[in-house]
Parts: structure tokens; sequence; C-alpha cells
């Protein structure tokens, strides 16, 4: 039977999803290649999700966030959050809300992705460690995202599956009374609460060698002209007044592990290093030591502009993961160095070329500053360095809300669906200088619209082929004798729990047409579960998998994956417990 095919088919995907090996966008396609080939989908209409409203919606989306990013309001907010005090609970509380509104209007990992660099600067500058904050503002973004019918692609999902349904979309602000009411109150939880929950990760090089975002692995080389040439180990520290620690040399192609403070270095030798990006910078200077592949790097990077470094955050999606630079040719692929990396937990103890990159591992790179963001992104990493005013860009902060407001108009009016007035407005923020037209494309979550795009026709075939009804009829049966709000509190645990575990927009497709399934079988408006679905599609706050946000700040909080439970599972526990009156309130059955 149809359904049995489906079934399986989905079986095998969320194994996939779960696994992680694969890429959340080529485990879709999968999926929708099986159900091709064994004729559940019709191949003249397998591809008709990537013209989907909810696509075109989220691309949309992902641009006007990036516009706002190049028209200078978010760097003039960061400039106003680096005047925050010291305390710990007043960075939490700015930066949780700043985060949470920004996620209501741009994409929740951009929203983020701007605001860590601010979080890790006011974290170093006060000495509180970083663990304390960034898991909060992650936890925010997925907070914020719940409250508009843009903040997320889970909403987005909803909306056009309703209209599919019964004619009529939810509206721009139909999700703002119970998520902006689930956001107040997990924020109120994260920022009272929440962060006491965490794991202090403190010491830079301390016995526990807990992960800092400072401690950097790096190799130098010493050259002819090197001042620390003939000097023993001991001597590094006169010779130049920074903190690093040796932990391991190359002479003659053998890696010596600790080596003693008497050993005399000879040119030619490379020297492992422990420290972070402006003590190294520094050592360098005094020394004269070269990074390893700067000097062939500076000759092919003759009569570029400038060559600059940044640090960047590899992702869970991220073709990295799993290999070497030496498997990757790093350099003559992507044309920039890897100067240095940090991994949580641990240090690493083997040459730069021969580590395996694993997500979460934050690089520091080299290259041309015309390229080297866009190449982060290429590599399916997000940049950390601190971004600096961008000069010429703060003119055209009235003009990008200007556009976005008018686009928000003409959706609240309905004078236009919104995924035709989204889709002007991120055509208009090209047009009128705000966004430079080489950065539209690059804006956009490619791997997302790839899920999307194939996993739709997959969701129709659930429901079509009846499979969605089975599993509705199967949740009634388990719940014949259970009141409304027991129905709704299953559908929003199970949505919870499989956005904890695979990509939080299949999750909802998934769900959804299984949602109106057991609320035409219960008599029961389709609206409460649909809005459970949504409501639990973007609460994936168990793990570091569920949600770009979590992977994010894994790497730089120093984050075990065990951590995400401490201040997840009571914010989930949270969620339910408002969450379920407030559905049945906004939303009556």
């Amino acid at each position: 039977m149809a359904h049995n095919i489906v079934f399986g088919t989905l079986i095998v995907a969320l194994g996939l999803f779960a696994w992680g090996k694969i890429r959340h966008d080529f485990v879709a396609l999968i999926t929708l290649f099986i159900l091709i080939v064994t004729g559940i989908i019709d191949p003249a209409r397998a591809f008709t999700g990537f013209g989907h409203p909810a696509v075109i919606t989220v691309a949309s989306v992902l641009i006007i966030g990036k516009a706002f990013e190049f028209s200078g309001l978010i760097d003039l907010l960061g400039k106003w959050i680096m005047k925050m005090g010291d305390k710990l609970l007043v960075q939490i509380l700015v930066l949780s809300l700043l985060v949470a509104v920004a996620s209501a209007f741009m994409n929740n990992v951009g929203a983020l992705a701007i605001t860590m660099p601010i979080a890790i600067h006011l974290a170093r500058k006060s000495g509180n460690p970083p663990s304390y904050i960034l898991m909060p503002i992650a936890f925010a973004s997925l907070l914020g995202g719940m409250t508009t019918l843009i903040g997320t692609p889970p909403n987005i999902i909803i909306a056009t599956f309703r209209a599919d349904v019964i004619g009529e979309p939810f509206n721009m602000f139909d999700f703002s009374p119970v998520g902006f009411t689930l956001m107040l109150s997990g924020l109120v939880f994260i920022v009272l609460i929440g962060w006491r929950l965490l794991p202090k990760r403190v010491g830079k090089k301390s016995e526990e060698n807990r992960f800092d975002i400072d401690d950097y692995i790096t190799e130098v080389e010493v050259v002819e002209d090197s001042k620390i040439i003939g000097k023993p180990i001991s001597e590094l520290a006169d010779i130049s007044d920074t903190d690093v620690q040796v932990l391991g040399l190359v002479r003659d192609k053998k890696l010596i592990h600790a080596p003693e403070i008497n050993y005399i270095l000879l040119e030619k030798d490379i020297i492992l290093l422990e420290t972070d990006a402006d003590d190294l910078k520094t050592f360098i200077e005094d020394t004269k030591a070269k990074l390893v592949g700067d000097k062939k790097f500076l000759k092919d990077a003759e009569g570029s502009d400038k060559i600059m470094v940044a640090e960047a955050v590899v992702m869970a999606d991220s073709p990295l993961i799993g290999r070497t630079v030496s498997d990757l040719h790093f350099r003559s692929r992507y044309g920039i160095n890897l100067v240095a990396i940090a991994r949580r937990e641990k240090r690493i103890r083997r040459r730069l070329n021969k580590i395996v990159f694993q997500t979460g591992d934050v690089l520091l790179l080299q290259g041309r500053d015309q390229v080297l963001n866009d190449t982060i992104k290429y590599m399916g990493c997000l940049p950390l360095a601190q971004r600096s005013l961008r000069i010429g860009y703060q003119t055209k902060i009235l003009l990008a809300l200007g556009i976005f407001a008018l686009s928000i108009a003409m959706v609240v009016t309905g004078l236009l669906p919104v995924q035709v007035a989204f889709s002007m407005a991120a055509v208009g923020m090209v047009l009128s200088g705000v966004l430079p037209v080489k950065n539209v494309y690059t804006s956009v979550d490619w791997p997302v619209i790839v899920l999307l795009g194939a996993m739709i026709p997959v969701g129709i075939a659930l429901e079509t082929s009846g499979g969605a009804n089975l599993i509705a009829s199967w949740v009634l049966e388990l719940g014949e004798m259970m009141p409304a709000w027991a129905m709704l509190t299953i559908i929003l645990v199970i949505t919870m729990f499989l956005s904890d575990i695979i990509n939080n927009a299949a999750t909802v497709v998934l769900m959804a047409p299984i949602a109106v399934g057991v609320a035409n079988g219960l008599s029961y408006s389709i609206d409460p579960f649909l809005m459970a679905v949504a409501v639990g599609g973007s609460s994936a706050f168990l793990t570091p998998i569920g949600h770009q946000s979590n992977t994010l700040v894994m790497g730089p909080g120093g984050y075990k994956f065990t951590d995400y439970w401490r201040m997840g599972l009571p914010l989930e526990v949270i969620i339910v417990l408002v969450g379920i009156p407030m559905i049945m309130w906004v939303w009556p059955l």
C-alpha cells in the first residue's frame, strides 16, 4: 500500500536526519527521489515544492535580513550595546531581548550570528564566562522567531498549509499573542534562572583546559631572520611578553610533543602554539617568526587590496566536517589559509593539516578581504570576527526600515500575499542600494531552501497516501479518553521531540497533516493544532543539532552535548505549561 511505502521512506529519512552524517538537504532529496521512483509522487510534480509560497517567503526573508545588516542598523545597535556595564544579568537581559526582537523580523541564525561577537566581546571585557551568555541568546533567537509569520520557517510553512486546507493563511501577526507570551515567559526564565543552570567555562589554559574562544592552536615557522633562532624555548617569554604556550615542535618532519624548555630553536623549526588571536599577532611581530603557509599566501595575493584575518565556526552541515586540511587541499580549493583552530573541551596535539574538522570548531582564517566572508559561508561556516562599523551604510537605515514597513503594511492590509510583498521588498533592498547585488544570492541559506522544496511534496504524499490520517487515527486511539488539552499537548510534545533531532522545517512539514487529521477526527478547529505544531517546531532546546542557532554557540561556549538539557528541558516544560492554555484561549477549539 502507498502509505506503507511513505512510512518506510520517512523512517529511513528520520534515521538519516538523526544520524547527521548526510546533510539535511540531501536527506530531503533522497526521500523525494525514493517516493518518485516508487510511483508515490508524480515526476511531473516532483519539484513543484520549490515554487511553494513558503519557499519563496523564506528566501525573501533571508535576503531582507542581510539587507538590514548592510544598512548599518545592526552596527548602530551593536555600538549602543557595547556601552553596557559589566553586570552579567544586564548583559544577558539586553542581548537576549535584542536577539529575540531581531529574530521576529529576520532569520534567527542571522540575528544570532550578528550578536555573538558583541556577546563574546562583552564577556571578555567584564570577565564573565561566554558560556553564561551564548546559550541564552541562542535560545532567545528561537523564542523570538515564534512571534511573527516571518520569524521562522515553521510559521511560514504552517501559514501556507492552512491556506491549502481551508483557503485562508495565518496572517503576519496571528502568531503574536501566543508567541509573544511564550517569548516573554522564556526570557524571564532564561534571565533569572536559566543561565545559572549552565556550566562555568573559565580559566584559560587552566588545569581543566576548558574551551575558551581565545584558545587557538596554531603553527609558526622559525625563518632566517627570526629573533628566536638559537634561543631556548624558555626565553620565548622574555622576547615576547605574550601569553603563549608551546605544545609541540616539528623538526626534520618529526613532531615532538611538549618539548623541554631548554630545547634550542633552529631555522625551519615549526612551533605548535596555544594562544589567542591578539597575542598571536604580537608574538609574530616580536619574534619575526612566520605563520605556516603565510609566505606563499602573500605571494599569491600580491596586488590584492588587503589581507585580513577572520574567525568562523564550523556549522553542522559544513562540507569540512570529517575531513582534514590535507584532504580538502584547503589553500588551493578555497584560496585562504587556516591559521589556527580552537576546539571545545580539549587541547589539540596534532599538526593543523592532520586535524579532522568537527561541528563547533572555531577557525582562524586568513585571506583577501574581498572574498574571505563569502568563502567562509561557502565552506558552511559562520563568521565570528568582530564587525567593524560599515562606513557609508548608516544613512540607509531609514530607507531599509521604510521598504520593510511598506511590505508589512501590504501583508497586514491584505493588499498582497506575504510571498509577493516580501519578494518585492527583497528586490527593493537591492535596487535602492541597501544590499549589494553580489550579496543577494550568498545571503540565502540554500540548504534550507532545498530542504523545503524537497520535503513539501513528501508532506503532501504523506497526506494523499492516507498516511497522515492513519497516524492521526493511532493518536486518537491512544487519547480516546483524553480531554482536548491533552491531545494538544501530545501534538506539541511530539513536534518538540522531532525538532530536537531533525530540522524544524522538516518536522513541521511532516506534523502539520497529522495535526489536521487529529483535529478533524475530534471535530475541532484545525487552528489550535496547527499552532501547537508551529510552537513545537520552534522549541528545539534539548540538543545542539536541532537548530543551527544551538550549533552556532556550541564551540564558542564550550558546551557539551548534554549541557543543552540543563536549560533546555525546564524551558520546554515552561513552553508546554504556558503554551497550551494560551493556544486554547487565543484559538478556541
